[in-house]
């Protein structure tokens, strides 16, 4: 029988994480390293899932909904090239945990979230993190009131961004998004423009899947 105090803490789980996930896995911005080495992702997640908040895998919420991935989170992150004066819109604010990691880094974060459950709890876990603002409502409506934002992260998978919220994204912004293709997921990365927006893949890693975003079914005959 293994004691107690032989058994590893969160703290030396997330330096675990960030030294065989992250850094191998080119997570290569410092600031993004640094981040999420100091935020405890246990805070953000359901108590019955705190032991395997730092392993490779999406972490069950409830409610259909999982936290994302860490390589995902941080890949994203790390090519949004985010600076100390951003503004940050984020999708899927689920438990809190990305906001939190997002508050270490910029100016402030709107974090949208579509579950009321899920957004009183990154309420309460974001409680010492007065730069963030979470917001109840349709993931794939985004937050126009408080637009423009400098960045757009959707931290997890979707079938396409709606004009609605790229709209949002002030023109010369950066957005990075997991975009799901015919069962494959790509993290992709772009800038909104005078001329439109676009987003070009960097990476195929496994990503959670977000609610709301679905192409509009075609037909053929």
């Amino acid at each position: 029988m293994t004691s107690t105090a032989s058994q590893p803490t969160h703290e030396t789980m997330r330096h675990a994480m960030v030294a065989s996930q992250l850094r191998p896995n080119a997570v290569n911005d410092p600031r993004v390293v640094t981040a999420m080495d100091r935020v405890p992702r246990e805070a953000f997640l359901p108590a019955a899932a705190a032991e395997i908040a730092y392993r490779d895998t999406a972490v069950p919420l409830g409610h259909g909904r999982f936290q994302n991935v860490p390589i995902a989170t941080g890949r994203l992150l790390t090519e949004a090239y985010l600076q100390p004066t951003d503004r940050v819109l984020l999708i899927g604010a689920a438990g809190g945990y990305t906001a939190a990691v997002l508050a270490q880094l910029v100016a402030s974060v709107v974090a949208v979230e579509s579950d009321a459950t899920l957004a009183a709890d990154a309420r309460a876990a974001l409680a010492g993190y007065p730069s963030v603002t979470v917001v109840t409502g349709p993931l794939e409506a985004g937050h126009a009131a408080g637009a423009p934002y400098d960045v757009l992260v959707i931290d997890g998978a979707v079938e396409q961004v709606p004009d609605a919220i790229v709209a949002q994204v002030r023109p010369g912004g950066r957005a990075v998004a997991g975009i799901s293709d015919r069962g494959v997921t790509r993290l992709s990365s772009g800038r909104r423009t005078a001329g439109g927006f676009g987003l070009v893949g960097f990476a195929d890693i496994e990503c959670v899947p977000l609610p709301g975003f679905a192409r509009p079914k075609t037909f053929s005959f």
